[in-house]
């Protein structure tokens, strides 16, 4: 679920939908989710400030209190 999450969210902000990756890494207590988009694109999803991957970030927050797993978002560059 989250990781489509991320997807969308990613995919709507980027210029190249096509180069957006998220991989998982499930933990006992904890998931990772790792966002990697085209090398022009990796600030328009950090935003200014680092604003917009907050913003994901809190989203993610939000829909992961249904499973109970904690879950982190590494955007990769």
């Amino acid at each position: 679920m989250e990781k489509e999450l991320v997807s969308y969210m990613a995919r709507a902000l980027v210029d190249d939908p096509d180069g957006v990756e998220v991989n998982i890494i499930e933990g006992e207590k904890s998931t990772i989710l790792e966002l990697k988009v085209s090398p022009g694109d990796i600030g328009k999803v950090i935003g200014k400030h680092g604003r917009i991957a907050k913003a994901i970030r809190t989203i993610l927050g939000a829909a992961a209190t249904k499973t109970g797993k904690r879950v982190v978002l590494e955007i990769l560059d």
